[in-house]
Formats: C-alpha cells, structure tokens, sequence
C-alpha cells in the first residue's frame, strides 16, 4: 500500500476497511485527467476538456436510491416511493462487501467540503474507483486551500464504486446498482453506475435531511444571483424550465446554479463548488457561459464527436439526451465570491406550461407560493419522451422531490414564513406556451420572459395595477416595460375564450389533484392557495 498525492499527515482510509491499496490523495485536475485518459477510458476533446462513458446508467436511477432506516430516521423521513428504506443490518454487510472490492486497487481520495457558509460546512470525503468520478467530486464540491487539508477530518463520505455489483437476492438492492444514505455511519454509498449524479445528489439528498431537520435552515433545489445593490434573486425550475438560462445574468453575478441554502440569519449559500449541466444542443449562442467553461479540468459525460475529429457533437443524443458537463464555477467569469448573498428579494417559479393557460408572470400570497413549491409543476410536450403525444402535466414537490427526505409539507412551510419574515416577493413565471396550448400557441418569446424578470428585479411591477386570474387565482400585472399589455392575460392571446376556460379549469383539477396526497399536512393558508376549478375565465 502506498499514499500518492497531497494529505494530511497521518491521514489514512484504514478506517473505512480499505486495505492493501494504493491511494492518489487529492490530485489536480490536470493529474486526474490524465490518468483518466490513460487508464479509465477517458478522451480528450478539442477544448481541453475530457469525456467519458459512464457504462449502463446515464442517469439517476430513482427506485434504486435508499435510505438507511434506523433511531435517527425513523419517525422523521418521509418514507414510500421516493424515500425506499434500507436495513442498517444489509448497509453493513454491503458496505463491507464493497471495502473488500476495494482492497488492493487504486483509489482516489478526495478531500472537499460542502456549503459555502462557514456556519454550516460540512467535510466530505470521496472514495471513488475511477479517477474522473475523482475529477467530478473536484470540480462540483467546494475545494479547501491547500493549508486546510492539514488537520482535515471528514464529517461525511462518499464512497463510489461503480465496477461493483451487488446481487438483489443476498444485499437487499432491487439490482445491481445502488445509491444508499446511511445517516448513522454519515455515508453516501454508490455502486454498480458511473453515472457521478449519484454522488453529487447524494450529499444534496443529505443536505436536504440535515439542514431543515436539525439547523433550522431551509435547503432548495434553485439558482441563484446577485444584483449590484446586493439583492439576491432565487430561482426554482424543473428540467426544461429555463433556470440556469434565466439566473445566467450579465448584469447580476451568479452565485450558483442548482443546490442552496437559506438560514436563519438570513444567508443565501451555495451547497457546491461547481455546474453539472445539461450539453445536448449546446451552442456559444444559446448558454455562453456553459459553452466557454468546457475547458481543461471540465468532465463531459455520454457525448459523442463529430466523425473524424475530437469535437464534441453537442446535437448528438445518441447514447442519451442526458449528455452533461461538470466545470469548476470558477470557469465562470461573473461569479459571486464567495459563494454567498444575503436575504433574497425575489423568488421565481419557473414552470413551462404547455397548456398555455399560466400568466407568464404573476405574484403570488404566501399560501399560493407554499402550494405551487409543493405542487413543483411543469409539462413535458411531444416527442420529450416515448408514447407522448400531447401535453402532460409533471409534478415534483419542492422542484426536486427525488432529493427531499423530509415531508414536502416541511419545506414548504419553512420557505411561506422566511418569506413573510423578509417581506420577499414570490412570481409564478411561464416560460412555456401562450397563444394556445402546445401544437397550437407558441412558445412565451424568450426576451419578454427576460423583460418581466428584469422589471420584478428592479422594482417596475410593484405600483402597477393587478388583475385576480378567475381560476387560479393568480395576481397579474395589467402593464409590464418592453412586453405588449396583451400577452399579460393569457386569455387574450386566445382566440377561443371558450377553450381557453376549458384547459384552464383542465390545469387546474390536475393541479388540485396532484395535491390531495398533501393536503392532510398543509395548513389552511396553503390550502387557500389551491386553485378553484370550474369559475369562468
């Protein structure tokens, strides 16, 4: 056994069970990638960057991610379909299993820490198999000078093993691959996928546990920016809804792209220290900042070359549509450092409602901004996936329910009093379709989109008069700078009143339906906040 690398001395992985292994400590990204190349499979690209195959799995498996149930889990994790419990007696055994696939390879450690307030960092550790699942942990986690590592003691591992297989019969996994949350041992344990997602939503996942559970302290699946004047905007989205294109500002600093908290002391914190996002079309027009941070030190995941050379064919969706990158967000110019604001001024709901009955900006109470964090809506359209032929509604609590142990109802109520503590302002946005539903409108122009954003920002909606939105209730600007007054009110756009009453109240029973399995936990205020089917638009 022998110790490459930079470390603190006396630092070791006897601990875990790892024997007999040669360990690389905390390498540069420059060493990583070079190994991953020579030895795991990794190419270079054009950039500078290098790509890899991350085997069967290009993409969380949700139904394969566990949670240790035990003393401190118990009674206070929301358990079913997402949350699956996991006997703490098969995590040991399992665990113990895979330190001994361990034993005698080379491992790669890595040590970084979680939560860009110091009140609330966390040291994480990584243990991983590959050295690019090394060079993600790099690039993604907040990394420590190199004075800190000195001393440094883990309050948390990741351990991620992709080349081993657990069998579904003897170990309690479903299958072979498994992503297992042990809040006792304060392990995250990943095998039988490459896909380095696992890792990083892990530790959200477990965030997402620690920070509202035991520190008062609301974590969210969000971006985030910073204006000049020091106001922080927040933005919440599913996949598709423009999150990272909207917070990506020239004239606001970005402080982080997916996973954030919100203390009670009123700080806005970046849980990472990097960008995983999605690549499939990507082009220097549409995500300038994406495009020029694929660059050395940047991971490309599942994505293919254009024939004959070693650049990156970003329309190619050949191996998945899922095709990612992961970059240091120091590989991003307009940058808060650190990564931190203060209590935010404006709260964004991004949904692209491919019913096109959603105003594409309205303010929302208190109760309404609990009901539609829980509700987390957006559409997937046609051709998004197979057998979809018109609109159909997606619902993921809290913008992010994969990643949220606790009961939605929990978050929800946490961020309904921080915002009415802070006097914040909450808006529903629709970037998806106005004029008609999908195949019928079209899509909200994306410059509109950016003009009521800026207007929200800058205070420009805060005296103009609102119209109450019959069935949803919703609060609409009847003015906005630089958008024509028609597109305010969706049932404007509309030719047809009628059938835009229709898919209204549509939108509407699907909504209230999503929601009954909530109700028993929400409060009257949020169940104020539900829309009322049936009234005339």
């Amino acid at each position: 056994m022998a110790d490459f690398g930079k470390k603190a001395s006396g630092a070791s992985v006897d601990y875990l069970g790892i024997k007999n292994a040669d360990i690389y400590w905390n390498l540069s990204p420059e060493e990583l990638s070079k190994i991953a190349i020579e030895k795991h499979g990794a190419k270079l690209t054009s950039t500078g960057a290098i790509t890899v195959d991350t085997g069967e799995f290009t993409g969380r498996s949700p139904k394969d991610r566990f949670i240790v149930k035990d003393d401190i889990t118990k009674d206070a994790v929301w358990w079913g379909d997402i949350n699956i419990p996991f006997d703490s007696d098969k995590f040991d055994a399992l665990y113990n299993k895979v330190m001994a696939y361990l034993n005698d390879k080379e491992i790669y450690v890595r040590d970084s820490y979680v939560c860009a307030d110091p009140e609330f960092r966390l040291n994480v550790r990584s243990v991983t198999e590959y050295s690019w699942s090394n060079l993600f942990a790099y690039n993604m986690f907040l990394r420590p000078e190199d004075s800190e590592l000195e001393g440094f003691e883990a309050d948390w591992h990741v351990v991620a093993a992709p080349g081993f297989m657990a069998d579904p019969e003897v170990d309690g996994t479903r299958q072979s691959n498994f992503a297992i949350l042990n809040f006792s041992r304060k392990i995250a344990l990943i095998g039988g996928t490459g896909y380095t997602g696992e890792m990083k939503k892990g530790i959200f996942s477990a965030l997402n546990f620690i920070l509202p559970h035991m520190k008062n302290t609301l974590s969210m699946h969000c971006s985030a920016n910073v204006g000049k004047e020091g106001d922080t905007a927040i933005f919440f989205g599913l996949s598709g809804t423009g999150k990272t294109t909207l917070s990506a500002d020239p004239n606001r600093k970005l402080i982080g792209d997916d996973e954030h908290g919100w203390s009670a002391d009123n700080s806005v914190f970046n849980f990472e220290g990097g960008c995983y996002a999605k690549t499939i079309d990507l082009s220097a027009e549409k995500e300038p900042d994406i495009w020029n941070a694929i660059k050395p030190g940047a991971l490309l995941e599942n994505i293919r070359f254009k024939p004959g050379t070693n650049e990156v064919d970003f329309e190619n969706g050949e191996v998945t549509e899922n095709t990612r990158v992961s970059y240091p967000i120091y590989h991003i110019d307009n940058i808060q450092v650190p990564s931190v604001g203060q209590n935010p001024k404006n709260i964004f709901f991004l949904t692209a409602d491919a019913f096109g009955v959603l105003p594409p900006i309205s303010k929302l109470t208190p109760g309404q901004a609990a009901f539609h964090f829980i509700s987390g809506y957006t559409a997937k359209v046609a051709g998004t996936e197979a057998g979809i032929v018109e609109p159909v509604t997606a619902f993921s609590a809290c913008f992010g329910a994969p990643f949220m142990p606790l009961h939605p109802t929990v978050y929800a109520e946490m961020l309904s009093k921080k915002m009415q503590d802070a006097g914040v302002n909450v808006w529903l946005v629709n970037t998806g379709w106005t004029g008609g539903p999908y195949g019928v409108g079209s899509r909200m122009k994306l410059k509109y989109t950016r003009a009521m954003i800026t207007a929200a920002l800058e205070g420009d909606l805060k005296e103009v008069e609102y119209i109450t939105h019959p069935i949803f209730g919703l609060a609409m600007p009847a003015t906005c700078p630089n958008v024509p007054v028609e597109v305010l009110n969706p049932v404007n756009t509309w030719e047809d009143k009628a059938a835009y009453e229709a898919k209204a109240n549509e939108l509407a029973t699907k909504f209230n339906k999503n929601f009954e399995k909530f109700s028993e936990y929400a409060n009257d205020e949020i169940l104020a906040g539900a829309p009322k089917a049936t009234q005339s638009a």
